[in-house]
């Protein structure tokens, strides 16, 4: 069993209870507007391009098949419409101009890495996380790392979007402890908007591994001009009050670090003039939604 993995995370503290490890897998159906990963939306290896660490070896040059790296206006550029993403120019490019996104990992691979870390879990009372991307987009290889967690009895945390078939989240739930489930807008049509996919099936899928028992800590990003409205904030209060089995909710305050990683793989990035959250604004959203909730309302 393989899967693409873009990055596996040590000493993670936001990402669960405890310290974690936290395994980012590639591939996401969702294009939300904010995404702060965007090297994982793609389920396949990509370049990241920073010519500003280019040192002139001229490494890529010679070696890349396809010629996509070039010269223009004593600019290093490198043509994506003739990239193949092979990775060749990443190989001896140890200026780091060039890195590969996306590495095959079998899961015996992945659970070495994670079993590193065994004595943090201990002590914090920690695990393994995964996420993504969207991991239930890479569905058999995410069982199968679950369930060989399970085996060496760690505890585990599955961050989603929850656009899923639900058969399959409901197959995979007895190896979630907690569900880090997202909740990124309640209008159905500014959810299409925002995130290119429907918003029904994502709660239904909700309320039936809430009515099902699984431990669940709702996380909303709040992206100024987007979703941080009045409206938004009662919703995510209505919808805490009607799960049965959620700890708490995370407010993930927006910060433009995507825009930087957009540019490095050759994507626009749809949100402008956006900065980070000031903490007194975040702290309003935070007290907004705790006053109308008994569920705790914290800082993700």
């Amino acid at each position: 069993m393989r899967g693409m993995v873009f990055d596996i995370q040590k000493f993670s503290i936001h990402d669960g209870p405890g310290i974690r490890t936290t395994v980012f897998l590639k591939g996401c159906p969702l294009k939300c507007l904010w995404c702060h990963n965007p090297e994982s939306q793609q389920s396949g290896q990509e370049i990241s391009f920073m010519p500003e660490k280019c040192i002139g070896c001229g490494w890529c040059f010679q070696n890349c098949p396809q010629k996509a790296h070039v010269m223009e206006k004593d600019k290093h550029v490198l043509r994506r419409e003739l990239c193949i993403r092979c990775g060749k120019c990443t190989e001896k490019c140890y200026a780091g101009a060039n890195t590969l996104i996306g590495k095959e990992m079998t899961v015996d691979d992945v659970i070495a890495e994670v079993l590193k870390d065994v004595p943090f879990y201990e002590t914090s009372n920690g695990g393994m996380t995964i996420s993504g991307g969207e991991p239930m987009a890479q569905f058999k290889f995410t069982e199968a790392l679950l369930k060989e967690a399970k085996k060496h009895k760690l505890h585990t945390c599955l961050e989603t979007s929850g656009f899923a078939a639900s058969e399959k989240l409901l197959q995979i739930r007895e190896y979630v402890d907690i569900f880090l489930f997202d909740y990124k807008e309640s209008d159905p049509d500014k959810h299409l908007e925002f995130t290119g996919v429907p918003l029904a099936g994502i709660i239904s899928n909700l309320l039936e591994i809430d009515r099902l028992g699984s431990k669940i800590i709702l996380r909303c990003p709040i992206i100024p001009g987007c979703n941080d409205t009045p409206l938004h904030f009662k919703e995510i209060a209505n919808l805490a009050g009607r799960l049965s089995n959620i700890i708490e909710v995370n407010i993930l305050p927006y910060h433009p670090l995507g825009k930087s990683k957009s540019a490095r793989i050759g994507k626009e990035y749809p949100l402008e003039n956006n900065d980070f959250t000031e903490m007194p604004e975040e702290k309003k959203w935070i007290d907004t939604i705790q006053d109308m909730t008994k569920v705790p309302v914290k800082n993700g």
